[in-house]
């Protein structure tokens, strides 16, 4: 888990100039129990904090915790709206659970009459919950959720289809081709914002590219070892851009990436 010391480090380089930071990449943050005291102090340096939760670890105290924080926007992932559905594709997770964090962060954002967190239903849509997309905006504002967003998945091995592609194309990244197989809808543009915009920092200091690299597989640099400044300047991340601008479906994380489509959809 991140420690406070690499996050320190981390911040004491970079707090001038960044200005929006996710807590999350690849697990749950509530796991970390000094995870809302790093982002009280990034939030101290008036950088704009985000979180995305399964929401099972949203009890009374944390809920608290997460408002006095100062954290600005909370991801809470819903992937149906009975426990039948929502097991489905979160194997072991209890939609009460889910329910009962989202109604302790709503107590506490009018107990402390605070405007933050911005809480947000995001919803995967997949083939087995497509049928519970008009009760997830139901029960958003039953709760005093502030937005939904739907949001398409990203499916492995998608070429010869998947249980999990929706009916409806629309929540769909991928479309199916007259041959019977199916390819994602965007383009592959030898392009991304991201290497000039963003990137990535593990748990333990290795900068990568982006969220699409899962496993740490394209590993720019450490920050135990470089500065940011080193690393986000120097031959490893340079030489990746290059690749991508010269050829993206050359790159394993670049073949199945947003870049370029639709990730959020619309009811």
């Amino acid at each position: 888990m991140l420690a406070p010391e690499t996050f320190t480090q981390m911040l004491s380089q970079l707090k001038d100039s960044l200005v929006y930071m996710l807590f999350y990449f690849q697990g749950e943050p509530y796991l970390n129990r000094q995870f809302l005291d790093l982002v009280k102090i990034a939030h101290q340096h008036k950088i704009y904090t985000a979180t995305s939760t399964n929401a099972h670890y949203l009890d009374d105290a944390t809920a608290k915790k997460t408002v006095e924080s100062g954290l600005d926007r909370l991801i809470i992932s819903i992937d149906g709206t009975s426990q039948s559905t929502y097991e489905q594709y979160r194997i072991g997770g209890s939609l009460q659970k889910v329910i009962d964090g989202t109604k302790n962060v709503v107590k506490w954002k009018k107990e402390l009459n605070s405007s933050t967190p911005h809480i947000i239903f995001q919803f995967l849509v997949v083939k087995p919950n497509e049928q519970d997309i008009p009760d997830v905006f139901k029960l958003a504002k039953e709760l005093g959720v502030d937005e939904v967003k739907l949001k398409t998945a990203q499916i492995y091995d998608y070429e010869n289809g998947s249980p999990l592609i929706p009916d409806n194309p629309k929540y769909s990244r991928y479309k199916k081709l007259p041959t019977g197989f199916y390819s994602i809808k965007n383009k592959l543009l030898n392009q991304c914002w991201k290497m000039w915009h963003s990137c990535v920092i593990t748990w333990d200091g290795r900068v990568v590219p982006c969220c699409f690299d899962k496993d740490a597989t394209h590993q720019l640099g450490k920050l135990k070892q470089n500065s940011f400044r080193s690393i986000w300047m120097g031959e490893a991340y340079q030489t990746f851009r290059s690749k991508i601008l010269k050829s993206r479906n050359e790159i394993d994380i670049c073949t199945n990436c947003t870049e370029g489509t639709k990730v959020w959809a619309e009811e």
